[in-house]
């Protein structure tokens, strides 16, 4: 009779679907566990561990976007604390010279990311 096989904790594998997963399959039994369970990938079809190489104008965009999201958030943090009138006036003018460089940043990174065009 036939031991069953178990793993070093004494517990049985698991299993897929009834079949067993062992330590090292065989090359169709890895065929067809990635059949069922396909790899995660990027919007580029690249597997999860590779790395993806930005372009500069590329990570320049992603940068963009993220300051504009903060500055939205500034935004909407300060009317709400206007709103209320219980924000203290130095909470107040500290949140709008943070706006005001987020601003100057955003507007830094548009124009780099403009092309100069010579009339």
């Amino acid at each position: 009779m036939r031991q069953p096989v178990l793993d070093r904790y004494g517990q049985p594998p698991p299993t897929v679907q009834g079949q067993q997963i062992t330590p090292n399959p065989s090359r169709n039994a890895k065929k067809r566990l990635f059949r069922r369970f396909p790899q995660p990938t990027h919007g580029n079809n690249a597997p999860m561990n590779t790395p993806i190489e930005m372009s500069h104008e590329e990570v320049q965009r992603v940068r963009l976007e993220v300051l504009r999201r903060e500055h939205r958030d500034l935004d909407e943090a300060i009317h709400a604390l206007e709103e209320v009138r219980r924000g203290d006036q130095l909470t107040v003018r500290r949140l709008k010279t943070q706006k005001l460089r987020l601003k100057d940043q955003i507007a830094a990174i548009e124009d780099n990311l403009t092309p100069d065009i010579i009339a």
